[in-house]
């Protein structure tokens, strides 16, 4: 085979993979406006007041006959949707291995929560249980759609380019948030002109996510391509089973196990600092509704340039120590957010920036770096168990978050419950040499990691 030849088909696999990583980035387009409009801004606070008003004369709602605070009830939903997310996403990722067709896989994972978020427009009056029911549902999907779309990276990626390609990813997510939240706050601002009630407003907004998440779904969808899985030699596993024997492959891949133990621990508490930042300001600091929706879109518009300006300092320290970086102001971001002052929203403005130009990166960078330690082959199975630490195992967070507020009636005392995953989690991953994970891995060291 002459050189020509050889220089000419790298440079066709080169464009071909450039195709995939636009495409693969808007499934991070797609699906962040859920995270964004639903989870973070719009949802907590009214299913909580959805709540409130199905409450006892003591404030207390009883799914299933169990007595909760009325206030309780969306951290502890959030709660049950990852514990659901468990059950279902080492399903996903034996499926997606074991046959290699991940797109359909995808398509019933993201159709299926942009459904129930869709549906979210007829939550209204006492209906706090339909609430909680199509959360459930939702975040379930979302998270078994995440392992899908993670363990495309390191298919479309070179080792070389997956801190800028993830960051990137992360990015297009953001700013599809910041351009939904734009349109989300005029119609709630001026939803008296449109003829609206507030509610009706807030449960547009809602199912307006669901119908973006499915519109925009379509397109990754035509970009990806599957790829045959290599052949092992081994009778395929099946959901648990194959969860248990990733769990005993990364035994003898002890680092990789550690960073994703690491990884639990500081994500849950990114995870439930997004999933109950709204309900802290409305709830504690009195915020309204409209001050809470710009707050998070200045978070949107400043995590853009964070994602990317991370992915820059990833590539001059490496990702594991800008990683560590992060979580240091994670750290003292939420000590802060102890002390603000209520109804105060140039203080929470203030808190709100430091959180968007954390947020992106910590995130793009942790997913980037465990790409390096998946073998060959395994991706699917390898990022179901990280998935499984990014949304499936953030459930004692907002467990955490609950049951501080149930027990205290404060959601300051909640909210500096969660320094301790930041602490924690940074001790755990200073402690990890990467660099002997990646080799460990059987993957080339990056220069920079």
């Amino acid at each position: 085979m002459s050189t020509e030849t050889v220089r000419a088909g790298a440079a066709d696999e080169a464009v071909g993979r450039r195709r995939e990583q636009r495409g693969w980035y808007f499934y991070d387009w797609a699906c962040s406006v859920y995270s964004t409009s639903v989870l973070t801004v719009f949802l907590g606070p009214y299913l909580t007041a959805v709540a409130k008003h199905a409450a006892d004369a003591d404030g207390f709602v009883h799914p299933l006959g169990v007595p909760v605070r009325a206030g309780s009830f969306f951290a502890y939903a959030v709660s049950a949707s990852v514990i659901v997310s468990i059950f279902v996403m080492p399903l996903a990722g034996a499926a997606a291995d074991r046959g290699g067709r991940k797109k359909p896989l995808l398509a019933a994972a993201a159709y299926l929560g942009a459904a129930a978020t869709t549906g979210m427009f007829f939550l209204h009056g006492d209906r706090y249980l339909l609430g909680g029911l199509l959360l459930i549902v939702a975040n379930a999907s979302l998270a078994v759609s995440m392992v899908v779309y993670n363990s495309y990276l390191p298919q479309i990626a070179a080792p070389e380019e997956r801190d800028a390609v993830s960051s990137r990813g992360w990015a297009f997510g953001y700013a599809a948030g910041s351009l939904v939240l734009i349109a989300n706050l005029i119609l709630f601002t001026a939803h008296d002109s449109f003829g609206l009630s507030e509610s009706a407003a807030v449960r547009i907004c809602l199912a307006s996510a669901g119908v973006w998440w499915g519109a925009f779904t379509l397109v990754p969808l035509k970009r990806l391509r599957d790829r045959r899985a290599p052949s092992t030699g081994q009778p395929s596993a099946h959901g648990w089973r194959q969860l248990a024997a990733t769990v005993r492959d990364m035994r003898g891949k002890p680092l990789t196990l550690s960073f994703l133990l690491a990884y639990l621990i500081y994500n849950d508490g990114i995870q439930t600092v997004i999933s109950q930042a709204s309900v802290y300001g409305s709830e504690e600091l009195g915020l309204s509704q409209s001050t809470l929706i710009v707050a998070v879109l200045l978070v949107q518009v400043l995590a853009v340039g964070g994602a990317l300006g991370m992915g820059r300092l990833a590539r001059t320290y490496g990702a594991k120590r800008t990683i560590l970086g992060s979580l240091v102001a994670w750290t003292l971001t939420l000590g802060a957010g102890y002390f603000l002052p209520a109804g105060a929203p140039v203080w929470f403005f203030v808190l709100a920036s430091a959180i968007g130009l954390v947020l992106g990166g910590s995130q793009a960078l942790s997913r980037s770096l465990f790409s390096h330690l998946v073998p060959q082959g395994k991706e699917a199975e390898y990022f179901s168990a990280y998935e499984m630490s990014d949304r499936g195992m953030s459930w004692l967070g907002p467990l955490l978050f609950g049951l501080t507020y149930q027990l205290t009636g404060s959601y300051r005392d909640a909210i500096i419950s969660l320094v301790a995953f930041f602490v924690i989690g940074f001790v755990l991953l200073a402690r990890v040499q990467v660099r002997q994970a990646v080799r460990d891995a059987g993957n080339p060291v990056p220069e920079r990691i």
